[in-house]
């Protein structure tokens, strides 16, 4: 009967810290997933920021394009760090360097998506 009730005691002490660990986990997911959107739309701000410069009203798609490359370098790494996280959490045994060519293609994705915004709304020229 001893052994019977060291046994359960012992499984129900396993059970509970198995069960803190999927907790901390389910943290880190979130945490990661939650810093991810926080980068991406401190990045977005800040090219919609660049957009909106009047600077830009005479630049043709390619200087936009140059200039938005190179704005908001510090919001640009934060969200392909956090991105690089996030993707590492969720995938952890896809190679690191899928994610980081992830991480880039989300860049370049929103450099263009503002380029392209830039082109279609900008007034015609005379």
């Amino acid at each position: 009967m001893r052994m019977l009730m060291l046994g359960a005691a012992l499984i129900m002490m396993t059970s509970a810290a198995m069960m803190s660990a999927v907790r901390a986990d389910d943290d880190d997911d979130k945490n990661a997933q939650k810093l991810a959107m926080q980068g991406r739309d401190d990045y977005w701000h800040c090219l919609a920021r660049e957009y909106s410069r009047d600077s830009n009203q005479g630049l043709s798609e390619q200087d936009f394009g140059r200039s938005v490359a190179g704005a908001c370098p510090s919001e640009r790494q934060y969200y392909r760090v956090a991105l690089l996280d996030y993707l590492t959490t969720q995938y952890p045994n896809i190679d690191a360097g899928a994610h980081l060519a992830t991480a880039n293609r989300a860049v370049e994705s929103a450099q263009k998506d503002i380029v392209t915004a830039f082109v279609k709304h900008r007034p015609p020229q005379k």
